[in-house]
């Protein structure tokens, strides 16, 4: 952003090679330019970096006046050069327009070179040989004046560019600004402001930038510079001062521009969230996924207690990492932190997803960060150790296990196809219609909209419970694809397949193991839900587990009948034969025992194979993956006796608002870092989320740092919205 705007005078010690855009003539210094300073002689001349700073531009504007010293016509001493006697020669001017002479040294210098010279750049003749000590080796001189010149890049060339630029009046924005002064600083303020408009916009939104074809002639030039056409041609102050009102070296509109502007926005926000933090204690939460150009990307999200007592998570940055090796999710951290100012010292928490290179014990990121702040205490997401008892259930009893693997099959057997999930979506259709025109159910805002099935993953929170509730709702119509599938399929295995699904679908034990699931994984599902909040806090999720723990015990004892009466009502509801309780059946699964004709009741096997077997390894898993940290938490912060407390979150705000956190300054550092310890990694993942909107497979292109301004806009939209332009502009 600093090229946006005239820079500041710095101190006449100081060095400037650029052209100085000068103050007003009521800022500017007394100093004034000494006229025999100007010397047309290079080799007397003093350097354009010894005069003072605001005199410079003057300076140059003078010897530009007078232009190089080529004294054609002068005899020009000649040199021997073994046999040979060599002198300069005027021709060289046609050839070389920058080359001067200096009668009192005998010696060939650059005059643009000598203008704007770039400080510590230069080739081997570049620096004194053709600005100070000159040049007098005649013999080589159409090869040295070639090496002088260089490359594209080279100083001589630089020295060319801006002197072209400092010569041509009429394009030159430093000249444009001087001469017409306040009128040309507020059309570019207005032309930069209106950038940073549309810039903001499209960072708000997440939306694209560039386009395809950036041309004139471009039917869609791209969201920024057709936005920015369109909001110019509703405002008559920005029309006045953009696209061929404007100079054309100075439209504001590249892509550097677009790029430097969003870095400013992200940089703000940065900022803020910094200067948010302070010297307060603060957590990291941490996680990996890729992009869609298959990079690897970690997230990094803080969480802290404000100063009004409120617990905030934040979005920091997302950084690219070559791999995902705990060391190098370590050095990235360090860099990141570094490049903030954030103290590794301050850290009381981190919460990472359970990944070996995460939580490993001896090599993972959380025992190298312990290795140096050993108050840095590991939290092991909540929301993943729900999710990990849900797997663990839905693998460790055979028949829950067994009706999964079938959901699985449904799904994947409906949805295998568009015209499969044309079919099923048009039955649910017409099942809808049906039951609203009888009345059994009514229509209203958010209701009776289209559903499919989606099949449940291992790693996707919630998966399973919205797999079991669209199956529950939509069974007609799921048996009535299956139907289809069986009677029009074009292999015989996908016909076989079809009726057995149907089969298993009106056997009244799958129809157990769907409603028990549903509800157990109901309940989970709300705690997961609570869990994933950004303002939750350990103590109350603890709290929360220990509850739902309770609950499943009381299912236990008292569920029985509930779970019995859902199940027989909906098979009396879809037609599948109900069981007799007191039957007996054979045993199932031991070959031995089956074949002595042992049996078993009904009741045996529904109640206690299924239904107790199920709940008690819920709660055996719950009591294994929370035991640990509520015991080390809970002696940690048995003081604050957590039970009395209704909401702690609430408590510290409180004590903020009342000024009693500094009246018992130690109870509220005590409540800080209980609130500050992390419960879930849900902002991280929501981080990713993000990342799948801004970061499209047509915008994988994306560089890594354009990408992070992107998303810090983006996801902190609450910050940025209390931004104001000038603040950004300012950077």
């Amino acid at each position: 952003m600093e090229r946006f705007f005239k820079p500041k005078r710095v101190r006449s010690g100081e060095s400037s090679n650029e052209p100085n855009i000068s103050e007003p003539v009521q800022n500017q210094s007394c100093v004034e330019l000494n006229l025999n300073d100007i010397v047309s002689d290079p080799g007397l001349r003093k350097s354009v970096e010894k005069f003072d700073i605001s005199l410079r531009d003057h300076v140059r504007r003078e010897y530009l006046t007078r232009g190089p010293c080529q004294p054609i016509g002068h005899m020009y001493p000649k040199t021997s050069f073994g046999k040979q006697h060599r002198s300069f020669q005027d021709s060289w001017y046609q050839k070389f327009v920058w080359l001067e002479y200096s009668i009192s040294k005998d010696a060939a210098f650059c005059f643009w070179c000598f203008l704007f010279k770039t400080q510590n750049k230069g080739g081997r003749y570049a620096e004194d040989a053709f600005t100070k000590t000159g040049f007098n080796n005649w013999k080589k001189a159409m090869e040295r004046f070639n090496e002088h010149i260089g490359a594209v890049n080279s100083c001589h060339n630089d020295a060319r560019i801006q002197f072209e630029s400092f010569q041509d009046q009429r394009h030159s924005v430093s000249n444009v600004l001087r001469s017409c002064g306040r009128e040309i600083d507020i059309a570019y303020r207005t032309r930069l402001t209106a950038a940073l408009d549309v810039t903001r916009f499209l960072l708000k939104q997440g939306l694209a930038f560039r386009g395809n074809d950036e041309s004139t002639s471009s039917s869609n030039r791209g969201n920024f510079l057709e936005l920015f056409e369109w909001y110019s041609q509703r405002n008559t102050e920005i029309f006045e001062v953009v696209n061929q009102n404007a100079p054309a070296n100075n439209q504001l509109t590249s892509p550097m521009i677009q790029k430097d502007l969003a870095h400013a926005c992200a940089s703000e926000i940065t900022s803020v969230i910094i200067n948010d933090i302070g010297d307060n204690y603060f957590s990291l939460i941490v996680d990996e996924s890729r992009d869609s150009s298959v990079k690897e990307q970690m997230g990094v999200v803080l969480r802290y207690v404000n100063k009004e007592g409120r617990v905030i998570e934040r979005f920091l940055a997302i950084v690219h990492v070559s791999d995902t090796t705990s060391l190098c999710l370590k050095d990235a951290i360090d860099s990141l932190f570094a490049q903030h100012g954030l103290s590794l010292s301050k850290l009381r928490g981190q919460g990472y997803d359970g990944a070996s290179n995460m939580r490993g014990e001896f090599n993972g990121l959380k025992a190298l960060i312990l290795q140096e702040n050993p108050y840095a205490m590991y939290i092991h997401c909540f929301a993943h150790q729900l999710q990990l008892v849900i797997v663990a259930v839905a693998k460790g009893n055979i028949i829950v296990s067994e009706f999964f693997v079938y959901v699985s099959m449904i799904v994947n057997l409906t949805g295998v196809s568009c015209k499969r999930r044309d079919q099923l979506r048009q039955i649910e259709h017409d099942k809808i219609v049906t039951l609203l025109d009888s009345g059994d159910i009514i229509s209203g805002k958010g209701k009776n909209q289209e559903t499919s099935l989606a099949r449940p993953g291992d790693t996707r929170w919630g998966s399973h419970y919205l797999t079991l509730l669209r199956l529950s709702s939509m069974w007609a119509s799921v048996i009535g694809i299956l139907g289809n599938i069986q009677d029009d399929a074009t292999t015989s295995d996908n016909r076989g397949m079809a009726r057995g699904l149907i089969d298993r679908m009106n056997d009244y034990e799958f129809v157990f193991a769907l409603h028990l699931m549903k509800y157990l994984l109901g309940i989970t599902n709300d705690l997961s839900l609570v869990l994933q909040q950004r303002d939750q806090n350990i103590v109350q999720a603890m709290s929360l587990i220990d509850t739902m723990k309770s609950q499943l015990q009381d299912f236990r004892e008292e569920g029985w009948q509930i779970i019995l009466d859902e199940v027989n009502n909906f098979c009396e509801l879809n037609m599948i034969p109900v069981i007799d309780m007191e039957d007996s059946i054979a045993i199932r699964g031991n070959a031995r025992r089956s074949r002595r004709g042992q049996t078993i009741t009904n009741f045996h096997h529904y109640r206690v194979e299924i239904f107790c077997e199920v709940v008690d390894l819920i709660i055996q898993e719950m009591n294994n993956r929370f035991s640990e940290v509520s015991t080390e938490l809970l002696s940690c912060i048995a003081c604050l006796d957590p039970k009395k407390v209704g909401d702690l979150g609430s408590l510290a705000q409180q004590m903020v608002k009342t000024g009693k956190n500094t009246v018992f300054p130690l109870v509220y550092r005590l409540i800080q870092l209980a609130l500050v310890l992390p419960v879930a990694t849900a902002s991280v993942e929501r981080v990713f989320s993000a990342m799948n909107i801004v970061k499209t497979d047509l915008r994988n292109k994306m560089g890594d740092e354009w990408m992070n301004d992107c998303l810090v806009v983006y996801i902190e939209k609450d910050i940025f919205a209390t931004i104001e332009n000038e603040q950004i502009l300012q950077r």
